[in-house]
């Protein structure tokens, strides 16, 4: 007799899905029965990797292209998913750029480009989200900040702000929807072992883990596992929290 999963009834949408962190948060949340909208931007072959992944050991999964940083467009994709799907239960605002630069050398369009995806992304798919879960009286939003958000990183003034900006966004929509049943939560992962990092030189990676009490890099699989706690049972009494995947860097 097969045990029934945890979000076997849930639609969750995962922004900016189709590598990385993302698409261990997708593969997580499928596996435990969701089916998983994968949001992409720049490129829908990723995304449909990450479907092909999820649909290879049995789970729902469906590719969906939208700019989360331009609010009507997220706006037309939400109600095209509530058109099909009818609800929404899960949102993870994980879609982010960078454009790392020092301060007197990053341009206008650096910093705007990050913030503009990192931090007006998730305001937009929430502004659209939010009226369908007062409605439902449910839902779960989890942002995916970063440590550089709670600690600030040299060379990422426009990174760090969005990601600061995304915990208090957080912590601000948490208490209005509070009322209703929806709990808002962020993870600020530290130094994860992803494309990202491993393009990084040498020696960049042997400083950066030399700041790890834990002394190696986290794994997307580590990140994941803390959104489907939040996304869960078990969270229901949680919100307005940031949980830090960091190996004890903060």
């Amino acid at each position: 007799m097969s045990m029934e999963k945890e979000f076997e009834d849930k639609v969750a949408l995962v922004t900016g899905a189709g590598r990385g962190i993302g698409r261990a948060i997708a593969c997580a949340l499928a596996r435990e029965g969701a089916l998983v909208l994968v949001n992409y931007h720049g490129s829908r072959e990723r995304a449909l990797e990450t479907v092909a992944e999820i649909e290879s050991f049995g789970g729902r999964a469906e590719a969906v292209g939208c700019d989360v940083s331009d609010y009507s467009a997220c706006g037309k994709m939400v109600e095209e998913i509530m058109g099909k799907y009818a609800h929404v239960d899960i949102l993870v605002n994980n879609a982010g750029v960078t454009r790392d630069n020092l301060i007197l050398r990053m341009s206008e369009e650096e910093y705007d480009k990050v913030l503009d995806t990192n931090l007006k992304g998730a305001f937009n798919t929430i502004r659209h989200i939010s009226r369908y879960f007062l409605k439902q009286r449910y839902g779960k939003v989890i942002n995916i900040s970063s440590v550089s958000g709670v600690l600030g990183n040299a060379g990422q003034a426009n990174y760090s702000a969005s990601k600061a900006g995304l915990i208090g966004l957080t912590k601000s929509v948490a208490r209005e929807l509070a009322g209703r049943g929806i709990c808002v939560n962020a993870v600020a992962p530290g130094f994860i072992d992803t494309e990202m990092t491993q393009a990084l030189p040498e020696k960049a990676k042997e400083a950066a883990i030399g700041t790890i009490p834990m002394k190696r890099m986290g794994e997307a699989e580590d990140v994941a596992r803390a959104v489907v706690f939040l996304a869960g049972k078990g969270a229901d009494y949680i919100t307005g929290q940031v949980i830090c995947v960091d190996g004890g860097m903060t």
